[in-house]
């Protein structure tokens, strides 16, 4: 199988098992969007959409939101990780948007990771999701099963973007992703996995990086039960 073949083969298993691709984070606008997905980072979608309809009800706009005390935010996404940087953070990026944006988020990339705690795959989501810009937004996910099926060596999160843009049609990029994500969570998790029986990974997995995937595994197993021994 050439790559194009394997990759074409991958779109089509996808579009099958996600169909439609709702955002997994919970909101209502762009601005609503880019804070719940600043939110999110080392924190799971779940716990963000418990918090943010309080947060959001509270401050749905970044005037609103630009009025709060941190001490106000951080109580309200106290659940989540990094709470008081994140409150932190959330002010500053409202303060902005109204003091340099007009009170709205910027369908700019550069634009977007200039404002606190905005990477390059918050920027990239919010492009995709909130305004239809085609982009590709690598998660651990999509880094982890590009590199398991053979689109990308693994090397960074910046290289694997760049080997599915190449790849992929770009008028599929904000659906992809999505999907990738999903099937990464649903069938192709980190761990206690197995390729053979993966609707992917069956006949796109390489099979030297699946070998040391499973050497690393016993070896991380060994490791947590002498531990578990001492």
């Amino acid at each position: 199988m050439t790559k194009a073949e394997k990759v074409q083969r991958i779109q089509e298993i996808l579009e099958d098992l996600y169909p439609e691709t709702p955002v997994p984070l919970d909101h209502s606008d762009a601005f609503t969007l880019l804070v719940a997905v600043l939110l999110s980072a080392q924190t799971t979608d779940k716990k963000v959409n418990e918090v943010t309809p309080a947060l959001f009800e509270r401050a749905p706009t970044p005037q609103a939101m630009a009025a709060l005390e941190v001490d106000e935010i951080r109580q309200l996404i106290r659940q989540i990780g990094l709470a008081p940087t994140k409150a932190k953070r959330v002010r500053q990026l409202a303060e902005i948007l109204v003091d340099q944006h007009g009170g709205r988020v910027p369908a700019d990339p550069e634009a977007l990771e200039a404002l606190p705690g905005v990477g390059h795959k918050t920027a990239s989501v919010v492009l995709a999701q909130a305004f239809g810009v085609p982009s590709f937004p690598v998660d651990t996910h999509i880094h982890r099963l590009c590199w398991r099926w053979g689109l990308s060596d693994g090397r960074n999160v910046e290289q694997t973007e760049r080997d599915c843009k190449r790849l992929f049609p770009r008028d599929r990029w904000n659906k992809l992703h999505l999907q990738i994500i999903f099937f990464g969570r649903e069938h192709c998790p980190a761990r206690a996995h197995d390729p053979a029986v993966c609707p992917i990974c069956a006949f796109a997995g390489v099979r030297k990086r699946q070998a040391a995937e499973a050497r690393t595994a016993r070896i991380e197993d060994a490791i947590r039960l002498a531990r578990q021994g001492r």
